[in-house]
């Protein structure tokens, strides 16, 4: 029995040991794209900042490609959290509505790299993304806010499709513009931001 008991530890150290390498490995990766952009990153610099060979990392990530889509699923988890926390902070439809929205925004500013990468700005962005159910949760969250707008019956999914994504197509522009050369100021942003939504709310059951 207690020969079982140090085999059974054994191991599961030895996968917690793994399961840190596996994290170091994303977050040197992160760490790179944050100080030199997406273009700089490389297994080799990966390799240099944990201090491992580079076969190493391929024990773990077949590609960059690889850690690419790995950081993409942990950015959809992060965006989803913040969008659900912030919808339950309120309970008026309208009001939650547009703290997601308001969150979203908040999001791609302050975690810019996983939003470059997750939505294409300035960096390609992995295509098997559609394929994530980490990438359909938030756009559920937001579907299910849209839907607790409508009040005519019966209205189309086509109808909830076209409101999200007027919504997602101004929001996502609007930051695209930021990220990529600087726009306007915060406060003119806000403005421009809360109008936009509020706007397109309006025309929910319009």
């Amino acid at each position: 029995m207690i020969l079982c008991s140090k085999r059974m530890g054994s191991k599961e150290r030895i996968q917690r040991q793994k399961e840190d390498t596996r994290k170091g490995i994303l977050a040197a990766a992160l760490q790179i794209v944050k100080q030199e952009g997406w273009a700089a990153l490389s297994m080799r610099k990966i390799a240099d900042v944990i201090e491992y060979t580079a076969p190493i990392i391929y024990e773990y990530f077949p590609n960059k490609e690889g850690i690419l889509l790995e950081l993409t699923r942990q950015g959809y988890i992060n965006l989803g959290i913040k969008v659900k926390e912030a919808r339950d902070r309120k309970t008026n439809p309208e009001e939650q509505l547009e703290a997601m929205w308001l969150a979203y925004w908040d999001f791609a500013f302050e975690e810019k790299e996983f939003y470059q990468l997750m939505y294409g700005v300035q960096v390609n962005c992995c295509e098997l993304y559609k394929q994530m159910p980490e990438a359909e949760y938030t756009t559920d969250l937001f579907y299910d806010a849209i839907e607790k707008l409508l009040t005519k019956q019966p209205v189309s999914e086509d109808y909830s499709c076209l409101k999200y994504y007027t919504f997602w197509s101004l929001i996502h522009g609007l930051i695209s513009i930021n990220l990529v050369q600087k726009g306007a100021n915060d406060e003119i942003n806000q403005e421009i931001l809360r109008s936009a939504i509020k706007a397109i709310i309006k025309t929910i059951n319009d």
